[in-house]
């Protein structure tokens, strides 16, 4: 199980009320992220779980690609470090607790500089070897789902109580394609929460008509350059048009599937790495309830 852990916790943030510490800390998040994974790990029981995190949640890669990416949520440039986002102050405070709650539990943590949690979930699920279920509020982990390799998406976006699971099926009946093709799709398609802008004129409907009949980006592009290819007057100038974003913009949507990561101690513990700190830090914030849910999620 690969969570997208800030997908999680600003859900929790912004679904679970506001609650503080003895010391006045709010820990909202700290809580609301604990019992979802509480209640995934009961319901799903996975052999191994891992927390991967966005190093660098605006790479620059992506942003020399497309400056546009993600612009909008950037309150500060920073030329020699990840550019600063635009997080509530009550949630700010409640990252470094995460952490370490997540280390007293010893659950795995892994991010990889210069990468989103979006690289790291896609390298761990190319070629795992098992099944994999990912953890996200994020539609473009779609483009990861795989049923020859059992890679799916559980999806939170209503909640995880109400999560739903993505499959390829999933996929092709909400939106016409198939799962591989979803990056493409969404590269027209355009995301404004992501700073894409797609092709202007583009839809869902159209991007997966265009999918169907010519499978995937570099066969649409070939259509709009070929006048003798089954393409209407108006597709193909809006291609045509958008040739220097779609020149950059699938490299920018495309998960990466090939850092260089570690592999492997990310088994589930069944028992806490350092029971002291788990204990400690309970008391601090005012987490015991979702300390003794996770302790018995975890034991089994």
């Amino acid at each position: 199980m690969l969570l997208d852990t800030a997908s999680m916790y600003f859900r929790a943030f912004y679904g679970v009320p506001e609650i503080t510490g003895p010391d006045g800390t709010p820990v909202n998040a700290v809580r609301g992220l604990m019992d979802f994974i509480s209640r995934l790990v009961d319901q799903y029981r996975p052999t191994d779980l891992v927390c991967c995190w966005d190093n660098d949640w605006r790479p620059q890669w992506r942003v020399d690609l497309l400056p546009s990416y993600k612009g909008h949520r950037v309150v500060e440039e920073v030329p020699t470090a990840p550019d600063v986002e635009e997080v509530p102050d009550p949630l700010q405070v409640q990252v470094p607790i995460i952490l370490e709650v997540l280390a007293a539990f010893g659950i795995k943590v892994i991010g990889a500089d210069g990468y989103e949690a979006d690289d790291v979930i896609g390298t761990l699920a190319t070629g795992a070897g098992q099944p994999v279920d990912i953890v996200t509020g994020d539609r473009d982990l779609f483009q990861l789902v795989d049923d020859d390799t059992d890679v799916r998406v559980l999806y939170i976006a209503r909640g995880v109580g109400n999560h739903e699971q993505v499959t390829n099926e999933w996929v092709r009946t909400k939106y016409g394609i198939d799962a591989r093709q979803y990056a493409d799709f969404a590269t027209m398609r355009g995301d404004a929460s992501d700073g894409l802008p797609g092709v202007p004129g583009v839809g869902e409907k159209t991007a997966a008509t265009l999918l169907n009949r010519f499978g995937d980006m570099d066969g649409i592009i070939a259509a709009a350059h070929d006048p003798d290819a089954d393409l209407g007057p108006g597709p193909r100038g809006k291609i045509k048009a958008a040739a220097d974003y779609l020149a950059v913009a699938p490299t920018v949507v495309a998960v990466a599937r090939d850092i260089d990561l570690e592999r492997g101690g990310w088994g589930l513990p069944r028992t806490p790495a350092d029971p002291d700190a788990v204990a400690e830090l309970a008391q601090r914030y005012g987490l015991e309830s979702p300390t003794q849910r996770l302790l018995a999620v975890l034991s089994g």
